[in-house]
């Protein structure tokens, strides 16, 4: 392992900035191509073939499946770094593959083969080095400069909203007034330079090796785990894991049916094979982790208690990332489902505090999120947080978590009220979008910001890449719940009963997702209230 002299001081490593750079340009390139993405498919050639009502629709489901690709393949990219290649030198090969995709999108506007391949490229590149970034930044800190780590945790997260505020701010500009070539064409400049940057930095970084072969890894622990015999004993744990094995299984098999049209009549028509696979997944952690917890002590003995110990550690952060999927079900959903929103809304005009100058696209309030991250992150750690502690109350990561899915769900109550007052007739103005925003971005602080510092400090050395990796596929799953959604909302009986209550379709899914979000607020902190928290940094 490479330890620059900064490391022993207890000062901020110097390498830092490269990754911080690295870090702004790739979220340019990214929300640049992101935030554009749904308004550029609704009215391209690429939709042409489909009737013009069901567009808008189709457009939401390309962007949600690119959504799970990019949370997806950094399970991928945390398992090659951990086993084979390094942080390093598997950031920079998928960077290549980012770039790619980004000219595949610059090229092929008007070609659906050529730039869907640019959206899997890009799912690929972004996902695979999305768990490593944030895992690489705190690599570059040990036991005597750790209290440096939450500052510059911050000011990544920070850095992030500085590229996706710009991204977001002129990207819908430039789709309006020069074209999709263009406005993919600029993003994707940004991503050679962020490559660039992050190669220029390599002989500072502090390069953790990758573990390799470890015999006491978590899969091989609950291997062990599930496959071990005690007389006397029954082997729940396995079945339990095994009938989610089956359960997988068989949705594949749906799946591949429907395709040659010999699925039973129940199976949705909706249910293609990002939707199958998500499900198989889902199901093949969720039956997998419940069966390895009921036999994991029969693992003692075969490996060390502490291999033993972190995975029981990890099944735990599991469940705490499972219950942050309903998040990012409603926040993801502002680059689509609000954007469209936002189109059927009135831009105002003669309002001396409104940038008339500047805003000329509904797409552009995104730009609102980043913007007040860069406020919001810096007033919570100067004064929100300091205040709540003379009052009292800590705010652990843990409990701003949970109060930040809470605050997702207000947002999308506002939403759902401004949906009521356009399906009313009156016009509504888009400066009213504002306050959905600041709702969403507070919670988006308290649950994301917070994340990226709990998920490295819970997860041990060698598992650090895949459990940020698992933290990254909780989008992939808020992404599954939009689908699922969108598709239940296709059928017949679905809805009859959103008409029976009066409410338009958009109105009742606005309330039908921020009634999700309470839920799991609450569960979330019912969970929260028992969870022990670890500290796992490196020692120096």
């Amino acid at each position: 392992m490479t330890t620059p002299s900064e490391a022993t001081a207890g000062r901020l490593p110097r390498q830092i900035p490269y990754i911080i750079g690295n870090e702004a340009c790739e979220r340019f390139s990214f929300y640049g191509m992101r935030n554009i993405l749904v308004q550029f498919l609704a009215s391209s050639i690429l939709l042409a073939y489909l009737p013009e009502a069901e567009r808008q629709g189709v457009a939401k489901d390309v962007f949600h499946s690119f959504v799970i690709g990019v949370y997806f393949f950094p399970l991928l990219g945390g398992w090659l770094s951990d086993r084979y290649f390094g942080k390093y030198n598997t950031v920079l090969w998928f960077s290549l593959i980012y770039c790619a995709g980004h000219a595949c999108l610059a090229l092929f506007e008007s070609h659906r083969t050529g730039f869907y391949t640019g959206l899997f490229l890009i799912a690929l590149g972004s996902g695979g080095i999305k768990p490593l970034v944030v895992s690489f930044v705190g690599d570059q800190f040990d036991q005597s400069n750790k209290n440096k780590a939450k500052i510059v945790f911050d000011a990544f997260y920070w850095t992030i909203n500085f590229g996706s505020f710009f991204a977001s701010l002129l990207m819908p500009l430039f789709l309006r007034s020069y074209g999709p070539a263009v406005a993919f064409g600029i993003p994707g400049i940004l991503m050679f330079i962020a490559t660039f940057i992050f190669w220029l930095g390599r002989k500072q970084y502090v390069n953790v090796p990758p573990s390799g072969e470890d015999p006491d890894s978590f899969l091989r622990v609950v291997r062990t785990a599930l496959a071990a015999r005690r007389e006397g004993e029954g082997r729940w744990g396995y079945l339990v894991a095994m009938a989610g094995v089956v359960i997988a299984v068989a949705l594949l098999v749906l799946w591949a049916l429907s395709m040659l049209g010999l699925a039973p009549g129940w199976w949705p028509d909706d249910f293609g094979f990002v939707i199958s696979a998500c499900l198989a997944l889902g199901v093949l952690i969720a039956f997998g982790g419940w069966g390895a917890s009921m036999q994991l002590e029969r693992a003692r003995g075969r490996h060390p208690d502490a291999a033993v110990d972190s995975v029981r550690a990890v099944l735990r952060i599991l469940i705490v990332f499972a219950l942050v999927t309903p998040f990012w079900s409603l926040f993801d959903q502002k680059a689509s489902t609000w954007v469209l929103q936002g189109k059927e809304m009135v831009m105002p005009e003669g309002v001396w505090w409104w940038p008339g100058w500047l805003i000329k696209d509904a797409g552009q309030l995104q730009a609102l999120n980043p913007a007040m991250v860069m406020l919001l992150i810096p007033f919570n750690n100067l004064v929100l947080y300091p205040a709540l502690r003379k009052l009292g109350f800590e705010p652990t990561p843990l409990r701003r978590m949970g109060w930040g899915i809470a605050f997702s769900g207000l947002a999308w109550v506002v939403a759902g009220t401004l949906q009521l007052w356009m399906d009313g007739g009156d016009p509504v103005s888009l400066a009213w979008q504002i306050l959905p925003y600041a709702l969403l971005t507070f919670g988006e602080i308290l649950v994301s910001a917070t994340a990226l510092e709990f998920a490295y400090s819970q997860a041990t050395q060698a598992m650090k890449g895949v459990i940020m990796a698992f933290w990254y596929l909780t989008s992939t799953f808020g992404s599954l719940w939009v689908l699922l959604t969108n598709a239940g909302v296709r059928n017949d009986t679905v809805t009859a009963h959103i008409a029976s209550t009066g409410l338009s379709e958009n109105a009742f899914l606005m309330f039908f997702f921020a009634g999700f979000a309470f839920l799991a607020a609450l569960v979330f902190a019912l969970y929260a209230r028992s969870y022990p928290m670890q500290d796992n940094y490196r020692a120096v």
